[in-house]
Protein backbone atom coordinates (compact mmCIF):
# COMPACT_ATOMS: atom_id res chain seq x y z
CA UNK A 1 0.00 0.00 0.00
CA UNK A 2 1.24 3.29 -1.24
CA UNK A 3 1.27 6.78 1.22
CA UNK A 4 -1.63 9.12 -0.10
CA UNK A 5 0.79 11.19 -1.59
CA UNK A 6 2.28 8.73 -4.09
CA UNK A 7 -1.03 6.97 -5.41
CA UNK A 8 -1.32 9.47 -8.18
CA UNK A 9 1.43 12.19 -9.78
CA UNK A 10 0.30 15.33 -8.89
CA UNK A 11 0.63 17.86 -11.89
CA UNK A 12 0.89 21.21 -12.34
CA UNK A 13 -1.17 23.04 -15.24
CA UNK A 14 1.80 25.21 -16.34
CA UNK A 15 5.03 23.03 -16.09
CA UNK A 16 7.37 23.78 -13.75
CA UNK A 17 10.67 24.93 -14.34
CA UNK A 18 14.11 24.42 -12.74
CA UNK A 19 15.19 27.14 -10.23
CA UNK A 20 17.92 29.66 -10.73
CA UNK A 21 19.05 31.38 -8.44
CA UNK A 22 21.80 33.53 -9.87
CA UNK A 23 24.49 31.55 -11.61
CA UNK A 24 23.17 28.41 -10.16
CA UNK A 25 20.44 26.40 -11.13
CA UNK A 26 18.29 23.83 -9.46
CA UNK A 27 16.57 21.21 -11.60
CA UNK A 28 13.53 20.53 -9.20
CA UNK A 29 12.43 23.71 -7.40
CA UNK A 30 12.03 21.91 -3.82
CA UNK A 31 14.22 23.27 -0.97
CA UNK A 32 14.87 21.61 2.43
CA UNK A 33 14.65 24.59 4.95
CA UNK A 34 16.80 25.11 7.53
CA UNK A 35 15.70 23.62 10.92
CA UNK A 36 18.08 23.81 14.42
CA UNK A 37 19.02 20.45 15.26
CA UNK A 38 17.51 19.05 12.15
CA UNK A 39 19.20 19.94 8.69
CA UNK A 40 22.86 18.74 9.67
CA UNK A 41 24.49 16.50 7.13
CA UNK A 42 23.18 13.09 8.23
CA UNK A 43 19.63 14.34 7.49
CA UNK A 44 20.22 16.22 4.41
CA UNK A 45 22.18 13.42 3.34
CA UNK A 46 19.04 11.35 4.06
CA UNK A 47 16.68 13.80 2.02
CA UNK A 48 19.26 13.48 -0.92
CA UNK A 49 19.06 10.44 -1.09
CA UNK A 50 15.13 9.70 -2.10
CA UNK A 51 14.92 13.05 -4.24
CA UNK A 52 16.26 16.19 -5.57
CA UNK A 53 16.75 19.85 -4.85
CA UNK A 54 18.57 22.05 -2.66
CA UNK A 55 19.64 21.12 0.73
CA UNK A 56 20.19 23.91 3.46
CA UNK A 57 22.31 23.82 6.59
CA UNK A 58 20.81 24.63 10.19
CA UNK A 59 20.92 28.15 10.68
CA UNK A 60 24.90 29.59 11.41
CA UNK A 61 25.01 32.16 13.58
CA UNK A 62 27.48 34.80 11.82
CA UNK A 63 29.08 35.85 14.37
CA UNK A 64 30.61 32.32 15.78
CA UNK A 65 31.54 31.97 11.97
CA UNK A 66 33.70 34.49 12.06
CA UNK A 67 35.16 33.98 15.45
CA UNK A 68 35.68 30.33 14.50
CA UNK A 69 33.79 28.40 17.12
CA UNK A 70 35.01 24.86 16.80
CA UNK A 71 30.52 23.75 17.08
CA UNK A 72 30.58 26.26 14.13
CA UNK A 73 33.26 25.32 11.98
CA UNK A 74 31.76 21.37 12.12
CA UNK A 75 28.25 22.54 11.22
CA UNK A 76 29.19 24.22 8.17
CA UNK A 77 30.86 21.06 6.71
CA UNK A 78 29.14 19.36 3.97
CA UNK A 79 29.62 15.51 2.80
CA UNK A 80 31.57 14.46 -0.36
CA UNK A 81 27.90 13.65 -1.87
CA UNK A 82 26.65 16.96 -1.41
CA UNK A 83 26.14 19.32 -4.32
CA UNK A 84 25.42 21.44 -4.38
CA UNK A 85 26.29 23.13 -1.10
CA UNK A 86 24.50 25.38 0.97
CA UNK A 87 24.48 27.25 4.36
CA UNK A 88 21.90 29.59 6.38
CA UNK A 89 23.53 32.57 7.97
CA UNK A 90 21.48 34.44 11.17
CA UNK A 91 22.69 37.89 12.18
CA UNK A 92 22.32 41.70 12.97
CA UNK A 93 25.48 43.69 12.20
CA UNK A 94 25.85 44.40 8.54
CA UNK A 95 29.81 44.07 9.15
CA UNK A 96 29.84 40.59 10.60
CA UNK A 97 27.30 39.14 8.72
CA UNK A 98 29.32 40.49 5.69
CA UNK A 99 32.70 39.17 6.91
CA UNK A 100 30.81 35.82 7.68
CA UNK A 101 30.25 35.46 4.18
CA UNK A 102 33.57 36.25 2.90
CA UNK A 103 34.72 33.21 4.85
CA UNK A 104 32.47 31.18 3.15
CA UNK A 105 32.78 32.22 0.05
CA UNK A 106 36.86 32.71 0.43
CA UNK A 107 37.42 29.24 2.14
CA UNK A 108 34.46 27.51 -0.88
CA UNK A 109 32.01 26.62 1.68
CA UNK A 110 28.92 26.88 -0.03
CA UNK A 111 27.62 27.02 -3.15
CA UNK A 112 24.88 29.04 -1.85
CA UNK A 113 24.01 31.42 0.93
CA UNK A 114 20.76 31.75 2.76
CA UNK A 115 20.06 34.78 5.60
CA UNK A 116 17.51 33.90 8.10
CA UNK A 117 15.14 36.45 8.91
CA UNK A 118 12.02 34.47 9.82
CA UNK A 119 12.81 32.99 13.06
CA UNK A 120 10.48 33.89 15.84
CA UNK A 121 12.03 32.08 18.86
CA UNK A 122 12.26 34.49 21.67
CA UNK A 123 16.49 34.01 21.96
CA UNK A 124 16.27 35.47 18.84
CA UNK A 125 13.68 38.50 18.16
CA UNK A 126 14.01 39.88 22.14
CA UNK A 127 17.27 41.15 20.38
CA UNK A 128 16.39 42.24 17.42
CA UNK A 129 17.47 39.50 15.32
CA UNK A 130 15.09 36.63 13.12
CA UNK A 131 11.61 37.75 12.06
CA UNK A 132 12.05 40.69 14.21
CA UNK A 133 14.42 42.33 11.80
CA UNK A 134 12.88 43.35 8.56
CA UNK A 135 11.13 45.88 10.74
CA UNK A 136 14.17 48.13 10.64
CA UNK A 137 14.26 48.59 7.08
CA UNK A 138 17.26 50.60 6.80
CA UNK A 139 19.44 47.54 8.43
CA UNK A 140 17.72 45.07 6.48
CA UNK A 141 18.55 46.76 3.64
CA UNK A 142 22.32 47.11 4.53
CA UNK A 143 22.68 43.41 5.67
CA UNK A 144 21.58 42.18 2.43
CA UNK A 145 23.05 44.62 -0.09
CA UNK A 146 26.90 44.40 2.28
CA UNK A 147 25.95 40.28 2.30
CA UNK A 148 25.51 40.39 -1.40
CA UNK A 149 28.60 42.25 -2.34
CA UNK A 150 30.76 40.39 -0.05
CA UNK A 151 29.09 36.82 -1.86
CA UNK A 152 31.29 38.09 -4.89
CA UNK A 153 28.86 35.91 -7.15
CA UNK A 154 27.53 33.23 -5.01
CA UNK A 155 24.02 33.22 -5.19
CA UNK A 156 22.39 34.78 -1.52
CA UNK A 157 19.10 34.31 -0.82
CA UNK A 158 16.64 35.76 1.83
CA UNK A 159 14.00 33.29 4.46
CA UNK A 160 11.69 35.71 6.17
CA UNK A 161 7.85 35.56 7.49
CA UNK A 162 5.25 38.07 6.66
CA UNK A 163 6.23 40.14 8.94
CA UNK A 164 6.20 40.26 13.76
CA UNK A 165 2.07 39.95 13.74
CA UNK A 166 -0.95 41.47 11.22
CA UNK A 167 -0.20 44.49 12.58
CA UNK A 168 3.41 44.61 11.57
CA UNK A 169 3.80 43.19 7.74
CA UNK A 170 7.00 43.57 6.50
CA UNK A 171 7.25 41.21 3.89
CA UNK A 172 6.24 43.18 0.50
CA UNK A 173 8.53 46.11 2.09
CA UNK A 174 11.55 43.41 2.25
CA UNK A 175 11.36 41.55 -0.54
CA UNK A 176 11.44 44.86 -2.86
CA UNK A 177 14.45 45.46 -0.81
CA UNK A 178 15.92 42.44 -1.34
CA UNK A 179 15.86 42.19 -4.67
CA UNK A 180 16.99 45.75 -5.02
CA UNK A 181 20.17 44.91 -3.18
CA UNK A 182 20.73 41.80 -5.53
CA UNK A 183 19.60 38.64 -4.07
CA UNK A 184 19.45 35.70 -5.95
CA UNK A 185 15.44 34.97 -4.63
CA UNK A 186 13.29 35.65 -1.25
CA UNK A 187 11.75 32.71 0.41
CA UNK A 188 8.36 33.46 2.64
CA UNK A 189 7.16 31.42 5.56
CA UNK A 190 3.42 32.74 5.10
CA UNK A 191 3.18 32.94 9.06
CA UNK A 192 3.90 36.05 11.60
CA UNK A 193 6.34 35.79 13.88
CA UNK A 194 3.43 36.43 16.81
CA UNK A 195 1.67 33.46 14.81
CA UNK A 196 4.63 30.84 15.72
CA UNK A 197 4.01 27.91 13.76
CA UNK A 198 -0.15 27.05 14.82
CA UNK A 199 -2.90 28.02 12.43
CA UNK A 200 -2.44 27.55 8.85
CA UNK A 201 0.33 29.47 6.34
CA UNK A 202 -1.09 32.09 4.32
CA UNK A 203 -0.96 31.56 0.80
CA UNK A 204 -1.82 34.04 -0.32
CA UNK A 205 0.59 36.14 0.96
CA UNK A 206 2.95 34.51 -1.23
CA UNK A 207 0.83 35.06 -4.21
CA UNK A 208 1.13 38.89 -3.06
CA UNK A 209 5.16 38.89 -3.08
CA UNK A 210 4.97 37.38 -6.17
CA UNK A 211 3.47 40.29 -7.83
CA UNK A 212 5.78 42.74 -6.33
CA UNK A 213 8.67 40.62 -6.75
CA UNK A 214 8.76 40.22 -10.30
CA UNK A 215 13.01 40.04 -11.21
CA UNK A 216 14.06 37.24 -8.78
CA UNK A 217 12.33 33.51 -7.86
CA UNK A 218 9.83 33.83 -5.07
CA UNK A 219 9.38 30.55 -3.01
CA UNK A 220 6.56 29.84 -0.84
CA UNK A 221 7.26 28.07 2.29
CA UNK A 222 4.37 26.25 5.19
CA UNK A 223 1.92 23.82 5.55
CA UNK A 224 3.48 21.56 2.56
CA UNK A 225 2.82 18.25 4.30
CA UNK A 226 2.44 16.66 0.64
CA UNK A 227 3.61 16.76 -3.43
CA UNK A 228 0.15 17.60 -4.09
CA UNK A 229 0.39 20.58 -1.10
CA UNK A 230 3.14 21.81 -3.24
CA UNK A 231 1.42 21.59 -6.85
CA UNK A 232 -1.74 23.31 -5.07
CA UNK A 233 1.04 26.10 -3.55
CA UNK A 234 2.54 26.94 -6.90
CA UNK A 235 -0.84 26.68 -8.86
CA UNK A 236 -2.70 29.49 -6.62
CA UNK A 237 0.75 31.50 -5.94
CA UNK A 238 2.52 31.36 -9.19
CA UNK A 239 5.24 30.96 -6.86
CA UNK A 240 8.95 29.61 -8.35
CA UNK A 241 9.37 26.87 -6.04
CA UNK A 242 8.98 25.54 -2.90
CA UNK A 243 10.54 25.67 0.45
CA UNK A 244 9.78 22.69 2.79
CA UNK A 245 10.36 22.40 6.86
CA UNK A 246 8.22 20.27 9.32
CA UNK A 247 6.32 17.95 6.22
CA UNK A 248 9.54 15.97 5.78
CA UNK A 249 10.24 15.33 9.56
CA UNK A 250 10.17 11.54 9.87
CA UNK A 251 9.01 11.24 6.15
CA UNK A 252 12.60 12.00 4.48
CA UNK A 253 11.09 10.50 0.94
CA UNK A 254 8.50 13.22 0.81
CA UNK A 255 11.47 14.90 -1.42
CA UNK A 256 11.39 11.38 -4.21
CA UNK A 257 7.23 12.53 -4.56
CA UNK A 258 8.99 16.72 -4.56
CA UNK A 259 10.92 16.00 -7.07
CA UNK A 260 8.05 13.95 -9.32
CA UNK A 261 5.74 15.97 -9.37
CA UNK A 262 7.91 19.57 -9.75
CA UNK A 263 10.24 17.58 -12.34
CA UNK A 264 10.97 20.27 -15.40
CA UNK A 265 11.79 17.77 -17.52
CA UNK A 266 8.55 15.11 -16.28
CA UNK A 267 11.00 12.40 -16.41
CA UNK A 268 11.06 11.36 -12.86
CA UNK A 269 8.33 8.90 -11.71
CA UNK A 270 6.47 9.00 -8.71
CA UNK A 271 8.15 7.41 -5.95
CA UNK A 272 5.42 4.65 -5.17
CA UNK A 273 6.62 4.20 -1.10
CA UNK A 274 4.85 0.82 -0.53
CA UNK A 275 5.60 2.67 3.11
CA UNK A 276 5.14 -0.35 5.53
CA UNK A 277 6.33 0.02 9.01
CA UNK A 278 9.53 -2.07 7.63
CA UNK A 279 10.21 0.99 5.00
CA UNK A 280 9.62 2.70 7.57
CA UNK A 281 11.93 1.53 10.19
CA UNK A 282 14.96 1.23 7.58
CA UNK A 283 14.65 4.83 6.80
CA UNK A 284 15.02 5.49 10.44
CA UNK A 285 18.07 2.64 10.55
CA UNK A 286 19.63 4.66 7.66
CA UNK A 287 19.23 7.91 9.33
CA UNK A 288 20.89 6.27 12.86
CA UNK A 289 23.90 5.28 10.90
CA UNK A 290 24.01 8.71 8.72
CA UNK A 291 24.09 10.44 12.41
CA UNK A 292 26.47 8.47 14.21
CA UNK A 293 28.86 9.16 10.83
CA UNK A 294 28.34 12.38 11.17
CA UNK A 295 29.10 12.88 14.90
CA UNK A 296 31.50 10.09 14.58
CA UNK A 297 30.62 9.02 17.81
CA UNK A 298 27.82 6.27 17.74
CA UNK A 299 26.18 7.31 21.54
CA UNK A 300 25.77 10.67 20.41
CA UNK A 301 24.45 10.11 17.29
CA UNK A 302 21.84 7.56 19.04
CA UNK A 303 21.16 9.94 21.17
CA UNK A 304 20.46 12.68 18.50
CA UNK A 305 17.73 10.07 17.03
CA UNK A 306 15.68 10.24 19.04
CA UNK A 307 13.55 13.06 18.89
CA UNK A 308 12.82 12.18 15.33
CA UNK A 309 10.81 8.98 16.84
CA UNK A 310 7.60 10.36 16.93
CA UNK A 311 7.91 11.77 13.32
CA UNK A 312 9.12 8.70 11.95
CA UNK A 313 6.31 6.27 13.56
CA UNK A 314 3.54 8.46 13.40
CA UNK A 315 -0.18 6.54 12.95
CA UNK A 316 2.13 3.01 12.77
CA UNK A 317 1.16 0.74 15.66
CA UNK A 318 4.32 0.63 17.28
CA UNK A 319 4.02 0.44 21.73
CA UNK A 320 4.23 3.16 24.12
CA UNK A 321 7.16 0.46 25.70
CA UNK A 322 9.00 -0.05 22.25
CA UNK A 323 8.76 3.91 21.42
CA UNK A 324 10.11 4.79 24.71
CA UNK A 325 12.75 2.46 24.57
CA UNK A 326 14.56 3.50 21.16
CA UNK A 327 13.83 7.14 22.43
CA UNK A 328 16.47 5.56 25.22
CA UNK A 329 18.87 3.89 22.44
CA UNK A 330 22.52 4.11 23.10
CA UNK A 331 23.66 2.17 20.19
CA UNK A 332 23.08 0.82 16.82
CA UNK A 333 22.86 -1.96 17.75
CA UNK A 334 19.96 -1.63 20.31
CA UNK A 335 17.82 -0.05 17.29
CA UNK A 336 18.51 -2.92 15.35
CA UNK A 337 17.04 -5.40 17.81
CA UNK A 338 13.77 -2.67 18.81
CA UNK A 339 13.14 -2.39 15.29
CA UNK A 340 13.71 -5.95 14.61
CA UNK A 341 10.26 -6.69 17.08
CA UNK A 342 8.41 -4.47 14.80
CA UNK A 343 5.23 -5.84 12.37
CA UNK A 344 7.66 -4.96 9.61
CA UNK A 345 4.18 -5.86 7.09
CA UNK A 346 2.15 -3.85 9.01
CA UNK A 347 0.49 -1.34 5.78
CA UNK A 348 0.68 2.52 5.81
CA UNK A 349 -1.88 3.63 8.26
CA UNK A 350 -3.44 6.33 5.97
CA UNK A 351 -4.60 9.67 7.70
CA UNK A 352 -2.96 9.17 11.14
CA UNK A 353 0.27 9.17 9.33
CA UNK A 354 0.06 12.48 7.72
CA UNK A 355 -0.99 16.31 7.82
CA UNK A 356 0.98 18.31 11.00
CA UNK A 357 4.12 17.05 12.14
CA UNK A 358 6.95 18.85 14.34
CA UNK A 359 5.77 21.96 16.73
CA UNK A 360 2.57 23.87 16.39
CA UNK A 361 1.43 25.07 19.57
CA UNK A 362 -0.47 28.46 19.82
CA UNK A 363 0.14 31.41 18.79
CA UNK A 364 2.93 33.69 20.75
CA UNK A 365 2.91 37.23 21.65
CA UNK A 366 6.67 38.20 19.90
CA UNK A 367 9.10 39.52 22.32
CA UNK A 368 11.15 41.93 21.34
CA UNK A 369 13.60 44.93 22.48
CA UNK A 370 11.83 47.44 24.44
CA UNK A 371 10.64 50.39 22.24
CA UNK A 372 11.61 48.22 18.78
CA UNK A 373 8.07 48.68 16.99
CA UNK A 374 8.40 52.32 17.84
CA UNK A 375 10.02 53.45 14.84
CA UNK A 376 11.40 51.83 11.53
CA UNK A 377 14.64 53.60 12.31
CA UNK A 378 17.59 51.57 13.98
CA UNK A 379 17.88 54.29 17.25
CA UNK A 380 20.81 54.65 19.83
CA UNK A 381 19.34 51.56 22.64
CA UNK A 382 18.15 49.65 19.38
CA UNK A 383 22.16 50.33 18.21
CA UNK A 384 22.69 48.41 21.61
CA UNK A 385 20.87 46.04 21.68
CA UNK A 386 21.87 44.92 18.44
CA UNK A 387 25.31 44.36 19.44
CA UNK A 388 24.66 42.39 22.82
CA UNK A 389 22.36 40.34 19.88
CA UNK A 390 26.21 39.58 17.99
CA UNK A 391 27.85 38.48 21.08
CA UNK A 392 25.68 35.35 20.81
CA UNK A 393 28.01 32.89 19.33
CA UNK A 394 26.88 29.63 20.59
CA UNK A 395 27.61 28.14 17.29
CA UNK A 396 23.65 27.39 16.49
Amino acid sequence: MTTASTLDKPTLNTPPQPLRLGNLTIDVPVVLAPMAGITNTAFRRLCREYGAGLYVSEMITSRALVERNEITMRLIQHHESETPRSIQLYGVDPTTIAEAVRIIVAEDHADHIDLNFGCPVPKVTRKGGGAALPWKTGLFADIVTQAVQAADGVPLTVKMRKGISDDHLTFIDAGKAAEDAGAAAVALHARTSAQYYSGHADWSAIGELKQAVTSIPVLGNGDIWSADDAVRMMEQTGCDGVVVGRGCLGRPWLFGDLAAALDPAGQREASGVDATLGFVAQAFRRHAELLVEFFDDEDRGCKDIRKHVAWYFKGYPVGGDTRAALARSESLAQIDDLLADLEWDAPYPGAAAEGQRGRAGSPKRTILPHGWLDSRDVNADASEMLQEAEIDNDGG
